[in-house]
C-alpha cells in the first residue's frame, strides 16, 4: 500500500530537505505531503531546532501575480517564502524518485478574516464571531480559493491536498477559546451556521425558508445562552429536525450546493495546471482530533454538517482524504468503509493516520489500523505529521507497513 508522510516547511528548514526525505524513504514511504499553504499555530516540535514552532497564516511561495492581481483577497506570505523552499523540496524529491503533494488550507485563515470580516461566517445573531472561518458562499472567497488552488498546483506538485474547502465548525474561532455556557453539540452546530447575504440567497434560490431558519436558530441558541438547558446527544438530521424544525435542517442541507460547486471549480483549476485534487474532508478531525475517541456517528455520515455531499463530490473529485483519528482499528475500518460506499469504487481514498498520541500507543496498534484501512477499501495511508512526534514514534511506520499483508 502506498502513502505519504505529512511535513511542514519548518521541518525541512530545520533539518534539511535531503535528511528529511532520506528518513522518510527509510520508512518505506515514497511520497511526501508538504504544507504549501497553512494556518497559524503553535506546535511542540520534538526534533525541531527550537522544540516549539510558531506558524503563521499564509503560503510558502511567492504568490503568482497573474493569479491574484485584481482579486480582493490574496494569501499572506510566510517568512522565508522568497527562498522558495517548495522548489528545493521538489528538487530533492525528484532526485530520490519521490512524489510530492502540496497541502493547502483554504478557508481557515485568521489573518484574512480579521482584515476582511465581511467574508467570514455570519451567525444567526448577525455577529462575526468566527474570524478564521472564510465563508465558501462569498464570491471573493470563491475567487481566492480557485486562485490559491492554481498557485499551489504551479509549485510542481503531483496533487493538491485541499483542507478546509468547506464550511467550518463552532471551534473554528479565535486564538483563545472561552465558553462558560454549557452548549450542546446541536447548539454549537446551530451557532456555527452561516447566515450571510450570500448563504441566505443561495438557500432561498433552492426553495429554503432561510429567514425562518435564521430566526429559529437565534431563538434556540439565544435561549440556551439565557439559561435554558442545552440539547443532548449527537447531531443527526432526525434529532435536529425534532430540536430546531425542518426549515433549519433544509437550510443546513442546502449548504452542500455551495461546497460542491466550489470544489468543482477548484478541481477544474487544479487540473488545468496539470495536477489532481485530493479533497480532505475535515469531519474526522472534528470528531476525533482531541482524544482519538470519536462519538458513534461515522465521519462519512456526518460530513453533511460541514456542507460536504460525498456522493455528489464522488462524481467530481478524483481523490479523497479521510482523517481517521481513532484509537480503535475497527472504528477506522468502519469509517473507511463508509467513505468508500459514499464516493464510489473508482476514486482514490487516502486515509490519514496519526502514528502517535492520542490515537496510537504502539507499533502493533498502528499496524492494526493500516491493515484495517486496506481491508476496508483504502488505497493509501498518509501519516501525520513528521515534525509533531518524536523519531521513536515515526520509527513505528516501517514495521506497521511491513505487517499489513
Amino acid at each position: 500500500m502506498h502513502g505519504s508522510v505529512y511535513v511542514y516547511v519548518e521541518d525541512v528548514r530545520d533539518e534539511g530537505a535531503g535528511r528529511v526525505l532520506d528518513r522518510i524513504a527509510g520508512y518505506g514511504v515514497r511520497e511526501v505531503t508538504v504544507a504549501a499553504a497553512y494556518h497559524g499555530a503553535r506546535d511542540v516540535t520534538p526534533h525541531g531546532a527550537s522544540r516549539v514552532t510558531v506558524r503563521s497564516d499564509g503560503v510558502h511561495f511567492p504568490p503568482p501575480a497573474d493569479l491574484f492581481t485584481g482579486l480582493r483577497l490574496a494569501p499572506p506570505v510566510q517568512p522565508g517564502a522568497e527562498g522558495e523552499p517548495l522548489a528545493a523540496l521538489r528538487s530533492a524529491a525528484a532526485e530520490r524518485g519521490m512524489a510530492l503533494h502540496g497541502w493547502a488550507v483554504f478557508l481557515h485563515d485568521l489573518t484574512l478574516g480579521l482584515a476582511n470580516p465581511d467574508v467570514t461566517v455570519h451567525d444567526c445573531f448577525g455577529g462575526r464571531g468566527f474570524p478564521a472561518a472564510l465563508c465558501p458562499a462569498h464570491p471573493d472567497v470563491r475567487l481566492y480559493a480557485v486562485a490559491l488552488a492554481r498557485a499551489t498546483a504551479r509549485q510542481g506538485v503531483d496533487s493538491v491536498v485541499a483542507e478546509s474547502l468547506h464550511f467550518g465548525g463552532f471551534a473554528q474561532g479565535y486564538q483563545q477559546e472561552r465558553c462558560f455556557v454549557p452548549l450542546g453539540p446541536m447548539d454549537e452546530f446551530l451557532f456555527s451556521l452561516c447566515f450571510c447575504t450570500w448563504c441566505m440567497r443561495r438557500a432561498t434560490d433552492l426553495g429554503v425558508k432561510a429567514e425562518v431558519a435564521r430566526e429559529e436558530c437565534a431563538r434556540i441558541v439565544g435561549g440556551v445562552l439565557d439559561g435554558d438547558p442545552p440539547a443532548q446527544g449527537e447531531v443527526t438530521r432526525a434529532a435536529l429536525t425534532a430540536y430546531a424544525g425542518p426549515d433549519v435542517v433544509a437550510y443546513a442541507r442546502a449548504r452542500s450546493e455551495t461546497v460542491t460547486s466550489l470544489v468543482s471549480e477548484v478541481s477544474s483549476a487544479v487540473a488545468a495546471e496539470g495536477a489532481t485534487l485530493t479533497f480532505l474532508d475535515g469531519t474526522g478531525h472534528r470528531k476525533g482530533y482531541a482524544d482519538g475517541l470519536p462519538p458513534a456517528g461515522l465521519a462519512a455520515h456526518d460530513a453533511w454538517q460541514l456542507g460536504v455531499d460525498l456522493v455528489a463530490l464522488g462524481d467530481l473529485v478524483p481523490s479523497f482524504g479521510v482523517l481517521a483519528y481513532a484509537r480503535d482499528a475497527a472504528r477506522v475500518a468502519d469509517d473507511v468503509s463508509a467513505y468508500r460506499r459514499s464516493v464510489g469504487n473508482d476514486r482514490e481514498l487516502r486515509v490519514v493516520l496519526r502514528p502517535g498520541r492520542p490515537d496510537t500507543d504502539s507499533e502493533e496498534r498502528l499496524a492494526a489500523k493500516v491493515r484495517a484501512v486496506r481491508a476496508a477499501g483504502g488505497d493509501a495511508v498518509d501519516f501525520h505529521a513528521y515534525g509533531l512526534v518524536p523519531y521513536s514514534v515515526l520509527d513505528r511506520i516501517p514495521g506497521a507497513l511491513g505487517r499489513e499483508a
